[in-house]
């Protein structure tokens, strides 16, 4: 497909009514308004396109982003290529499809991870972080989990909402995974109160961390 094509159907599938929600959760208003099913349904004709993907990266608009995540090579970009697109996209959702279908499969991800999480920029910040949670939970040979609970204490309570989310997680898969870090972990939450008051549908854990931990570690009991 083309890149007039592939935008054409995007639009033809759009719809007033999630164009109005995900305006409600901080979406611009370069959109179509696809249901995310609609969205990997179109991926699923294209398999991978590696340079439609940068096509409908560069046009800035949410569903064609999201497309892209799906279709695109991780392994075909340079770390300035992937750098550049995490940087330039403000949205969460789209974000975080970009972390999972893209940058959590970058072969070498963990030498951009560190300079991430220093980064001015809110989104590098945000994803260098969700690295960060997911080398907890799966190499945490490679961090210093006292001194990462320093910083968390430390940076958390003056840090973006968009990486406080991030951080958040990290310190809840440190108290998850790390019994001997676990009480410093949840204290350092309670303390913080980040997430505290955060709005939970019925039958779903809170985000804020003391609540997570407790509730995750008991179901491994």
């Amino acid at each position: 497909m083309t890149l007039s094509e592939t935008l054409t159907q995007l639009e033809s599938l759009g719809s007033e009514k999630m164009r109005e929600f995900n305006t409600k959760h901080g979406a611009r208003s370069n959109q179509f308004g696809l249901k995310m099913g609609d969205i990997r349904t179109v991926a699923k004709k294209i398999k991978t396109d590696h340079a439609l993907a940068l096509e409908l990266w560069k046009t800035e608009n949410i569903d064609a982003r999201l497309l892209a995540t799906l279709i695109i090579k991780p392994a075909k970009l340079s770390k300035e290529e992937l750098t550049e697109m995490v940087a330039s996209e403000p949205y969460t959702q789209v974000a975080d499809w970009l972390y999972s279908y893209v940058v959590k499969d970058y072969a070498d991800n963990e030498s951009l991870r560190e300079g991430w999480m220093n980064s001015k920029n809110v989104m590098l910040a945000r994803a260098g972080w969700s690295l960060t949670s997911g080398c907890v939970s799966r190499n945490p040979d490679r961090l210093n989990l006292p001194a990462l609970l320093d910083r968390l204490e430390a940076e958390m309570p003056k840090a973006a909402r968009e990486v406080q989310w991030t951080m958040n997680n990290t310190l809840a898969n440190i108290g998850i995974h790390f019994p001997e870090h676990r009480s410093r972990a949840i204290e350092i939450g309670e303390r913080l109160g980040i997430f505290r008051d955060y709005p939970v549908s019925k039958g779903c854990t809170s985000p804020f961390a003391p609540i997570w931990i407790r509730e995750i570690v008991s179901r491994q009991v």
